[in-house]
């Protein structure tokens, strides 16, 4: 029977919430492997709070038609509110008591990603991200199917202008490239062949919704992949999720996201990706295996990870009670650090890892720690976290993932040694 260490335990926390928090750690010590990894996918659900008001579609999109001005102030309409959603986000993220759904919900929105400066609609990110935290452990069948259906995706891949009369392939590339198969693994004639499969798929021009314009769409037979037909998207959609390389693809990127970004395992990823598939792609089916893979739990794979700025920003005032910077302050820290929630650089979304760290983005780390670890420890906040009372051995074996890079301060003090981990450079990694 194998039942967690400490270290365990707060390997198990810190890879999937948002910072390793003490007391979860604790609840975990001591239980089987399968229990602990069983309570982290079914913590109880935590629903964001009610929006900040946002314009819908049928008054920015119109302003945007009428000349020059119009657009202008339809854009900084989206601007402002682009910063408020921001806003929410980092706010629920804070105060969550899901954080592994938070996990998951910044995962797809980093592959099925969108951005306020594309869209300028910030009321559809919004329904975008209720979308991916409704199946961030559902199932990835549905979720393809409903993100390919998005308005904010249908905007930001052009998918909404894709029409028999003016083909667009945005959307139908990035599907095979990003989302499914990956690049390598479909040939151009396929990008072209599903592009006509979804002519027609658009918005509602009063509603903003999801539609179909029959008479826009291409009914000629076509092949993808080596099958024939007259396919409409969701036929596309069902070929792709037929193919063991769309499994494997999602497996990949969990995999990097979990376990290790650099050190790929070939055979087991396959595996998982028959787990997958064989649950008829049930994400919590696959994280269940992800989670309990020997590979998970190996020692060479732990500190391998470096930190997002989401990580570095709200996963250190959740497992530290410093008093937090203004939600405002925390929007521009993101921006700063390179990760700005609903505005991703590209279709990519954020390459991660060691691309998080630069000349500029390590100065901000640094200050902002170092201005966070002068506040007062006994400030009581809102996550009910104390600093806890036990050996200066088990806060370095908490704080850190791998051993401390400096040396520790000579002066004794819980403060001072939890200042200096926290500046330490092993702290960036998880």
């Amino acid at each position: 029977m194998q039942v967690l260490t400490f270290s365990e335990a707060r390997h198990l926390v810190a890879r999937t919430g948002l910072g390793a928090e003490w007391e979860t750690i604790q609840k975990l010590v001591g239980k089987q492997r399968s229990v602990a990894v069983d309570l982290i996918l079914n913590q109880p659900v935590s629903l964001p709070k009610a929006p900040p008001a946002l314009s819908p579609w049928n008054k920015l999109e119109p302003l945007r038609q009428v000349n020059a001005q119009g657009r202008k102030q339809a854009w900084m309409i989206a601007q402002r509110e682009g910063k408020l959603l921001q806003s929410w986000w980092i706010n629920h993220l804070i105060y969550t008591r899901s954080p592994f759904i938070e996990r998951m919900t910044l995962f797809w929105h980093g592959l099925f990603t969108s951005s306020i400066q594309k869209t300028l609609q910030p009321s559809f990110l919004h329904k975008q991200n209720l979308l991916l935290r409704t199946h961030a452990l559902g199932n990835f069948r549905q979720l393809l199917h409903s993100i390919a259906k998005d308005p904010a995706m249908l905007v930001y891949l052009d998918g909404h202008q894709n029409m028999q009369s003016s083909p667009n392939e945005n959307f139908a590339r990035e599907l095979l490239e990003l989302f499914t198969l990956g690049r390598g693994h479909y040939r151009e004639a396929d990008v072209k062949a599903a592009t006509k499969a979804f002519t027609g798929w658009t918005l509602d021009p009063h509603s903003g919704s999801f539609t179909k314009r029959r008479d826009q769409h291409n009914t000629n037979r076509i092949t993808f992949l080596g099958r024939s037909g007259q396919f409409d998207g969701e036929d596309i959609l069902d070929i792709l999720l037929q193919q063991p390389r769309t499994a494997e693809s999602i497996v990949i990127q969990l995999w990097r996201e979990f376990i290790n970004p650099d050190r790929l395992d070939t055979g087991s990823i396959r595996q998982l990706a028959q787990v997958f598939r064989q649950s008829n792609y049930d994400i919590k089916t696959l994280m269940r295996a992800l989670l309990n893979h020997e590979a998970f739990w190996a020692k060479h794979n732990r500190g391998t990870i470096i930190k997002s700025p989401i990580e570095i920003l709200v996963g250190t005032i959740r497992m530290i009670p410093y008093p937090p910077e203004t939600i405002t302050e925390m929007v521009n820290l993101c921006r700063l650090l390179g990760q700005e929630l609903f505005d991703p650089p590209n279709v990519k979304g954020w390459a991660g890892n060691q691309h998080w760290i630069n000349s500029q983005t390590l100065l901000v780390r640094t200050s902002y720690l170092t201005k966070l670890s002068r506040g007062n420890l006994n400030r009581r906040v809102n996550t009910g976290l104390n600093l806890p009372k036990t050996s200066n051995e088990q806060i370095q074996e908490w704080m850190l993932a791998i051993p401390a890079v400096n040396p520790l301060p000579e002066i004794p003090g819980d403060r001072r040694l939890v200042r200096g981990l926290l500046l330490d450079p092993a702290f960036q990694l998880v």
